[in-house]
């Protein structure tokens, strides 16, 4: 995979979203995946800029979801639907139906699980997936010992999930859901692009371990090694325990300019 080290999340923003910009322009009707939380956000915001400036055209974009909360209303503000409608397809000009995500609120979660992955394979697969980090190396809800090769599936959220969640429920963990619809690792490795961004110092253990560590399901990023193009973009922070730091930095700067990420 080829590690990228930038001074800081907005850098690693508009790093990323120039990729993004150059896929739409090669291919307008790309499938972008997309991930919630605050991680990403350098990077949506750096792509509507793009599109707000005429830089980029991502009307006829489309766009898949990472996971989503089993049992919140597709209307609630904190379902993943409300909050990627609020910092993706707004922002880039994209309209709900060229949306693609799991029915969290189906009577039959394992139907719906199957049914997404049916879906993403009919659409053509993913283009480019962004993704996110967790401490303990999670990628999407494939928290620890989560199989390599898991499909869409439902997961059960840990307590401290559901605490560090309840910032978003009024400080209530009574109302964050138990469970969530995830792409599963396997699901994930066939996007034909992963772009994961991790920033701060408090990821650079699972950063390490996803890059230099053995690929082993105690840290499910540490799949990424196995993809055919893989992209980690990390801040200083987050790059700070990485031993081939120096390699990395070397090789981003004496790589070809036409190659892009």
């Amino acid at each position: 995979m080829e590690v990228v080290i930038v001074p800081d999340a907005k850098s690693g923003g508009e790093l990323i979203a120039e990729a993004m910009a150059q896929l739409l322009r090669r291919k307008p009707d790309a499938l972008l995946g997309v991930a919630t939380g605050s991680t990403p956000l350098p990077i949506y915001e750096a792509l509507a800029a793009r599109v707000r400036s005429g830089a980029v055209d991502a009307s006829r974009a489309r766009v898949a979801q990472l996971d989503e909360y089993v049992g919140l209303p597709a209307e609630h503000p904190e379902s993943y639907r409300s909050v990627l409608r609020r910092e993706v397809l707004e922002p880039l000009g994209i309209g709900m139906d060229a949306f693609m995500g799991p029915d969290g609120t189906a009577a039959d979660v394992q139907g719906a699980c199957e049914a997404y992955d049916r879906a993403l394979s009919e659409a053509g697969g993913v283009d480019l997936q962004v993704l996110g980090i967790g401490t303990d190396g999670h990628i999407g809800f494939n928290e620890p010992c989560s199989s390599l090769a898991s499909r869409t599936r439902i997961k059960t959220l840990t307590e401290q999930t559901r605490v560090d969640n309840a910032r978003f429920f009024d400080g209530d963990i009574d109302q964050v859901p138990h469970h969530v619809i995830t792409q599963g690792i396997g699901t994930i490795l066939e996007a034909r692009h992963l772009v994961l961004l991790a920033t701060g110092e408090g990821k650079a253990d699972a950063v390490a371990a996803t890059v230099e560590g053995p690929v082993a399901a105690v840290c499910p990023a540490s799949a990424l090694q196995f993809h055919r193009h893989a992209t980690v973009v990390v801040d200083e922070g987050a790059a700070s325990k990485l031993k081939l730091a120096d390699y990395f930095r070397h090789t981003f700067v004496n790589k070809p300019a036409w190659q892009g990420i």
